[in-house]
C-alpha cells in the first residue's frame, strides 16, 4: 500500500503538558451526514491518550510544503520538542497547525479496535481552509507534492 499516494494529515489534540500530535495517513473522510472523519493512530502513540483524554482531535492536512513537519510529528519526541517553533491555532478546541491545507476539529465518536492501531472517528465540528494550497503526500516511501 506504501505504492499508493496518500494526504498526509497530523492528528492533534489538546493534552495536559500542551498541544499533542503524530502523523498520520490512514485517514479518511467517513460521513457527509452527519460529517464524520475517521483515523488510525497507533495504540502506543501518547497522542491517542491525550485524544481520550479530550473527547476531541483534530486533522491538519499538511500542504506541499510541510514535509518538514510531516517527519517531525512522525517522531517518538517528546510534544514540547515536536511543536518547538510550529505555528498553530485552537480550532473549536483542538490544535491546528498554521499553513495545512486543510484542518477539521472533530468531537471523538468511537474507538474502536484496528490491530495494532487504534480506529477513532469524530464528528466535524469546525474546519478551515487555506486557499491556494498543494496537499502534501507519501508515495513510494517518501513524502512528496502531488504535482
Amino acid at each position: 500500500m506504501g505504492l499508493v499516494p496518500t494526504a498526509v494529515t497530523v492528528i492533534t489534540a489538546p493534552g495536559p503538558e500542551g498541544p499533542s500530535g503524530a502523523t498520520a495517513n490512514a485517514v479518511v473522510s467517513l460521513s457527509l451526514e452527519p460529517p464524520l472523519m475517521l483515523a488510525a493512530l497507533d495504540r502506543r502513540s501518547r497522542t491517542l491518550d491525550a485524544l481520550r483524554g479530550a473527547g476531541a482531535f483534530g486533522v491538519s492536512v499538511l500542504s506541499a510544503g510541510q514535509g518538514e513537519l510531516a517527519l517531525r510529528f512522525a517522531t517518538k519526541d517528546p510534544h514540547p520538542v515536536k511543536w518547538e517553533g510550529v505555528g498553530w491555532r485552537e480550532l473549536a478546541g483542538v490544535p491546528a497547525i498554521e499553513g495545512a491545507m486543510v484542518s477539521l476539529s472533530c468531537e471523538l465518536r468511537d474507538l474502536l479496535d484496528g490491530g495494532d492501531h487504534a480506529i477513532v472517528t469524530g464528528e466535524v465540528a469546525g474546519i478551515d481552509v487555506a486557499d491556494g494550497t498543494e496537499p502534501l503526500v507519501f508515495a513510494h516511501g517518501e513524502y512528496r507534492p502531488l504535482g
